[in-house]
C-alpha cells in the first residue's frame, strides 16, 4: 500500500481505488451491428447507452461495468440488484476516426459535465450522473472486429485522500442486529427510490438502529457534521479497497460541505448471495479526511481511460467471427450491402418487404437458376422451385446451381438439386422443391383414371402453392406451360412475373394484377397488347404475331388493367412441342440473355414491391425515362423487352385483352366455378375450345369475312 508522509511526520496510508474492468457481452455487439445498419448508418454523433455493475462478486473478480444485448434501450429495465450507468457512445466510421479521436477532449468533455453537476446541485437530486461512462468504438462488419475503448471519468483532488482508518468487514464494526437492520433500511430506500439499486446514500447509525436516506437530504439527515457516514454501492470485491464510483461522490462531498467535515466514514455496501442468502457483512468501513478542493481553479483534472490487457494506454478488439455461428455471421452478411444501399443510396428502401416476400418459381432452368441467385442477392429467404426434369450433361455450363457431378446417373431432379444448392450457398434460405408436372392446354390427361388423378393432384398442388406465396414466377420452356398458373394467379391475384426468351430478344413482363372489387366498364380493352417485338425461336415465347384491331401500345395504364402473357396472342396456346427439331424444341438462345432476362425480372418485382400500389401500380413507359421515377429504385414498367443484338431495350405497356385465353373474365369465371371439371376440358380439347369460348373463333371469321368483302371492292373496281 502505498503512503505519504503527513505533518506530523506520521506516516498515513492514502485511499486508493479499484478502476472499473469492462464487460461487453456478444450482444452488445450483435446489437451494435444492427444499429448501424439500420439506424446510425453514417451518424457519428453521441449516443445514449446503459450499462450496469454489480456488487456481490465474490472476492477475486475485477470491478466490472458490463454492457449487454440491451445497452441501446437506455429507459429499458436493469437486472436485479445491479446498478445502472448511463454512458456515452461513439462509433466511428472508420478505423483511422478511431484511432485518431481526441480522447483527451471527450474525457474533459464528460469531465466537465459531471463537475457541472457536483457546481449546481444537480447531482445531490440524481446521483447517477456521478457514475458516468464513455465507450468509443468501430465495427469492422465485413470481418466482425470490434475496436473499442472505455473510459470512466473520475474527478481527482490535487492532494491524496488519506485514510485514517483501515478498511474493516460490517461484520466486525457492525452487530448482527445493525447489519439486519442495514439491509432492510437500504432495500426500503430502494423500493422508495423505484430503482435497482441506490449508487449513493446516508447512513445514521446506533446499537439499536441504522437509518438510510437519499444524498439530497444530507441538511436534515445530519446534525452533526463532526463525523459522516455515506453509503456507496460498491462493486469491488477486494477488502482493502473501494471500487471507482466512489471517487466523483467524494468529489461531491468535499465540494459542498469538506469545510465543515473533520472525518468522512465510508460504508462500502457488497451484497453478496452466500448459499442461497443474502449477506452483506463482507461490506467495509473505514474513515477517511479529504483535502481541501479549491473550486476557484475550475474542472479539476480527470482520468479514467482503460487500459489494454497488456497494462498500457490503449483500445481493445474482439474478434468475433470466430465465436459467432457461422450461418449466423452469413445471415448478417448477406444484409450488409443491401443495409448499405439506404445509408447514402436509398434511404427510403424498404428492406424487410423484399425480404418477406415468398417466391415461386416455376422452372428450375436456365432462367430459374438466375432468377433464383438475384433473388438471394436481395436477401430474399422464402423460395419455392417447381420442376419434373433431370439435370442433363448440357445444363450446369449454364444453369449455376448445377454441378457435373449432378447429371450422373440419369440426373437428380432439378427442383431438389437447386433447394440444396441454396442451401449450400446460404444456410438461412428456406427453400423448397417439388418435383412435379404442370397439366398443360393440347397435352390431353384423358389417357386413363390414373393419369386423370395425377393431374388432378398436380392442379391442387400448383393452386395451394401459388396461394402460399406472393410473387409467381414463370420460367418454364414451353408457352402452353405458362397457361395455368397464370390463371391461377390472376384469380388470385397474385403478381405474376413472366420471362422468355428468344435467341437474342427476351421479354419480362408482370401480370395485370386483377382488381378483387367489381370490373368497372372499360376495365378490359378490346385491344390486345403489343405484338411486335416478340422474341422468336423459343417455344416459350408468344406464338402468335398477328395484327389486332386498335393501337397496342398505351401510356398510363394502372395495375389492374395490364395485360397478361397470353393478352398478346389471338390463338390459344396448344402442344408447341410436337413435331419440332431439336432446335425448336430447346431454348436456343445466346449465353448472356438469361442472366439478362432473370435479373430484370427480380429487379422488376423489387421496384414493383417498392411502389405504394404495388401490382396495381400505373406501368411506365419507355417516355418515362426522363421523368421522376415513381419509386426510389426508379420506373415500374408492365414490360421489358430486350434485343441484345442492339443492346437495347424498349418499355412497352398494353391493355389486357378482352378475349384473352388466359386472363379475360370469362376464363377467370369458368375457372372459379367449375374448378378442375373446366381445366380438363381445357387440357384435354383442342386449342379452338378456349378459342370458341372466349370469342377468338367469331374474331377471326369477323376479320377473314372483312377481308374477303375488301378483296370483293377491289376486284370490283
Amino acid at each position: 500500500m502505498a503512503s505519504e508522509s503527513t505533518e506530523t511526520g506520521t506516516a498515513e496510508p492514502k485511499l486508493q481505488f479499484a478502476p472499473f474492468c469492462s464487460a461487453l457481452e456478444a450482444g452488445f455487439w450483435h446489437q451494435l451491428t444492427q444499429k448501424k445498419l439500420d439506424d446510425y448508418r453514417l451518424d457519428e454523433s453521441p449516443k445514449n447507452i446503459k450499462g450496469y455493475y454489480y456488487n456481490g462478486d465474490p472476492v477475486g473478480l475485477p470491478t466490472r461495468l458490463t454492457l449487454e444485448f440491451s445497452a441501446f434501450d437506455v429507459d429499458g429495465p436493469t437486472p436485479a440488484r445491479c446498478c445502472p450507468a448511463v454512458g456515452t457512445l461513439y462509433n466511428m466510421n472508420t478505423l483511422e476516426a478511431f484511432k485518431s479521436s481526441d480522447k483527451k477532449a471527450l474525457l474533459e468533455k464528460e469531465a466537465k459535465e459531471i463537475w457541472d453537476a457536483v457546481q449546481s446541485g444537480v447531482a445531490l437530486k440524481d446521483p447517477s450522473v456521478l457514475c458516468r461512462f464513455i465507450l468509443l468504438t468501430f465495427a469492422d462488419l465485413k470481418k466482425y472486429h470490434f475496436y473499442y475503448w472505455f473510459c470512466f471519468p473520475a474527478l481527482c483532488f490535487s492532494d491524496p485522500i488519506r485514510l485514517l482508518q483501515a478498511p474493516t468487514s460490517l461484520e466486525q464494526a457492525f452487530s448482527h442486529k445493525q447489519i439486519a437492520a442495514l439491509q432492510v433500511a437500504y432495500d426500503a430506500l430502494c423500493t422508495d427510490s423505484g430503482t435497482t439499486a441506490v449508487p449513493y446514500f446516508l447512513v445514521k447509525y446506533t446499537a439499536e438502529a441504522v437509518q438510510v436516506a437519499s444524498l439530497a437530504n444530507w441538511d436534515t439527515f445530519f446534525t452533526d457534521l463532526k463525523k459522516v457516514t455515506v453509503g456507496v454501492y460498491d462493486p469491488c470485491s477486494l477488502s482493502q479497497h473501494p471500487g471507482w464510483p466512489l471517487r466523483n461522490m467524494l468529489i461531491l462531498i468535499a465540494s459542498r460541505w469538506g469545510a465543515q467535515l473533520d472525518v468522512v466514514e465510508i460504508l462500502c455496501f457488497r451484497d453478496r448471495t452466500l448459499q442461497g442468502t443474502r449477506a452483506i457483512q463482507h461490506s467495509i468501513l473505514f474513515q477517511v479526511k479529504l483535502p481541501e478542493l479549491s473550486i476557484q481553479t475550475g474542472c479539476p483534472k480527470s482520468v479514467g481511460w482503460e487500459k489494454n490487457p497488456k497494462g498500457a494506454m490503449g483500445p481493445r478488439m474482439v474478434n468475433l467471427s470466430e465465436c459467432m455461428d457461422p450461418k449466423r455471421l452469413a445471415e448478417s452478411s448477406v444484409d450488409l450491402n443491401l443495409k448499405l444501399m439506404r445509408w447514402r443510396l436509398v434511404p427510403s428502401l424498404d428492406l424487410d418487404k423484399v425480404v418477406s416476400t415468398k417466391c415461386l418459381l416455376l422452372g428450375a432452368g436456365t432462367l430459374g437458376c438466375n432468377v433464383a441467385r438475384t433473388l438471394m442477392g436481395w436477401g430474399v429467404r422464402h423460395i419455392t422451385f417447381v420442376d419434373n426434369a433431370k439435370i442433363s450433361y448440357s445444363n450446369p455450363v449454364r444453369q449455376p446451381l448445377y454441378e457435373f457431378e449432378d447429371c450422373l446417373a440419369g440426373g437428380k431432379s432439378k427442383a431438389m438439386a437447386a433447394v440444396e444448392k441454396l442451401g449450400k450457398i446460404f444456410p438461412g434460405v428456406n427453400a423448397k422443391g417439388f418435383d412435379m408436372s404442370i397439366p398443360m392446354p393440347g397435352h390431353p390427361v384423358n389417357f386413363s383414371e390414373e393419369t386423370m388423378a395425377q393431374a388432378r393432384r398436380d392442379v391442387e398442388q400448383l393452386e395451394t402453392l401459388v396461394s402460399k406465396h406472393d410473387v409467381v414466377f414463370l420460367l418454364m420452356d414451353t408457352r402452353e406451360s405458362r397457361w395455368l398458373p397464370t390463371v391461377i394467379g390472376a384469380s388470385k391475384r397474385k403478381l405474376v412475373m413472366n420471362a422468355a426468351l428468344g435467341f437474342d430478344t427476351f421479354v419480362v413482363m408482370r401480370h395485370g394484377l386483377k382488381s378483387s372489387r367489381p370490373a368497372e366498364a372499360g376495365d378490359s380493352a378490346s385491344s390486345s397488347s403489343a405484338s411486335s417485338s416478340t422474341p422468336s425461336s423459343s417455344a416459350a415465347t408468344p406464338a402468335s404475331t398477328a395484327p389486332v384491331t386498335g393501337s397496342s401500345l398505351f401510356s398510363n395504364i394502372p395495375g389492374h388493367k395490364l395485360g397478361c402473357y397470353f393478352c398478346n396472342d389471338v390463338v390459344a396456346p396448344g402442344d408447341s412441342t410436337r413435331d419440332r427439331t431439336l432446335d425448336q424444341q430447346c431454348t436456343v438462345s445466346r449465353p448472356g440473355l438469361a442472366m439478362i432476362a432473370g435479373a430484370l425480372a427480380v429487379e422488376m418485382m423489387v421496384s414493383i414491391l417498392q411502389h405504394t400500389e404495388g401490382g396495381y401500380a400505373v406501368a411506365s413507359s419507355s417516355d418515362d425515362r426522363m421523368n421522376e421515377p415513381p419509386t426510389s429504385l426508379g420506373l415500374v414498367p408492365h414490360q421489358i423487352r430486350g434485343f441484345l443484338s442492339r443492346f437495347d431495350n424498349v418499355l412497352p405497356a398494353s391493355l389486357a385483352f378482352d378475349k384473352c385465353t388466359a386472363c379475360s373474365e370469362i376464363v377467370l369465371d369458368h375457372y372459379e366455378k367449375e374448378g378442375f371439371s373446366f381445366l380438363s376440358k381445357v387440357f384435354n380439347s383442342s386449342h379452338s375450345f378456349l378459342e370458341d369460348l372466349t370469342g377468338l373463333t367469331l374474331l377471326h371469321q369477323e376479320t377473314q369475312a372483312a377481308e374477303i368483302w375488301d378483296m370483293s371492292d377491289d376486284e370490283s373496281i
